[in-house]
């Protein structure tokens, strides 16, 4: 068998779902989690500047799309705030982030006039199974059920700022450039709730602040893989083979954060990350 997408494209997309379910495990593991998230956003600004002085400006066609993805991305800062408040990293992040592939896969047939082959379908169908499994499997209680939720709404805004970013760097011609600009006002986010955390941010300890801050680098760079994977192949096929982080964040969760039942998330994460090998090898 060989991969049906490009190998660049893979290394990157896997690297990243690795970066994503780290930071993933910083937020939920901090004592105040705005608080970590807004200095989360801040690194993605450090490293954002840092691209556009070296990589300057995308085209005027993309700029849209950086105004819109922004815009979503603060509705999913405060989804994955709400989540991790109220369920478990393990629970949590399956659901948020292989919610995702199956909208990204409709969305990009409607705007990007992009299909995935049956096999990668089948992949992709595998991976919301994976996901659903997780979901039903744990939903006892007021306090799963707003986790549920919260990561759906999650889900939603990953679908929505991956169409967004997937389409706007293409237009870019400067995919790079595009990321560089992105990150830069993701800042906005960053400084709004530093506002609204002020008065608990001198209890922040330079650990904190430290791990934060880094927690912002490790997100901005993986972020930044998947965007420029999306210019050299499917967004459907990026999208679900990124979830295969779910793997990661399962065993974080077991592991670092003694989260049980351990057996059905990793059975789960297990399901999720067949569907991401049917999609690299449709």
């Amino acid at each position: 068998m060989t991969l049906s997408i490009p190998p660049l494209a893979l290394a990157l997309v896997l690297s990243a779902a690795v970066l994503h379910a780290l930071w993933n495990a910083l937020v939920k593991g901090a004592a105040d989690r705005a608080l970590m998230m807004a200095l989360i956003s801040l690194g993605h600004g450090l490293l954002g500047a840092l691209m556009v002085m070296r990589f300057g400006h995308p085209l005027q066609e993309s700029w849209p799309f950086i105004a819109l993805s922004t815009v979503i991305h603060f509705f999913y800062y405060g989804f994955l705030i709400i989540a991790y408040r109220f369920g478990d990293l393990s629970q949590v992040y399956p659901v948020a982030r292989g919610s995702a592939p199956l909208l990204v896969a409709f969305g990009a047939v409607i705007f990007a006039g992009e299909n995935l082959r049956p096999l990668a379908w089948a992949g992709t169908l595998s991976i919301s199974f994976g996901i659903a499994l997780l979901a039903l499997g744990n939903t006892s209680g007021r306090t799963s059920r707003t986790a549920i939720l919260a990561a759906l709404g999650t889900g939603l805004t990953i679908a929505a700022y991956t169409l967004a970013d997937g389409l706007g760097a293409r237009a870019s011609q400067n995919p790079l450039g595009y990321i560089g600009w992105l990150f830069l006002l993701e800042c906005i986010a960053g400084f709004g709730l530093l506002y609204i955390r002020r008065k608990h941010l001198g209890a922040a300890t330079f650990k904190h602040l430290t791990l934060g801050l880094a927690g912002g680098v490790l997100s901005a760079l993986a972020y930044g893989m998947a965007i420029y994977a999306k210019t050299l192949t499917e967004l459907g096929a990026v999208s679900a083979l990124r979830e295969s982080s779910v793997i990661i964040a399962a065993l974080i969760g077991a592991i670092w954060f003694n989260e049980r039942p351990w057996k059905l998330r990793v059975v789960a994460a297990a399901i999720v990350a067949a569907g991401a090998i049917l999609i690299a090898f449709a």
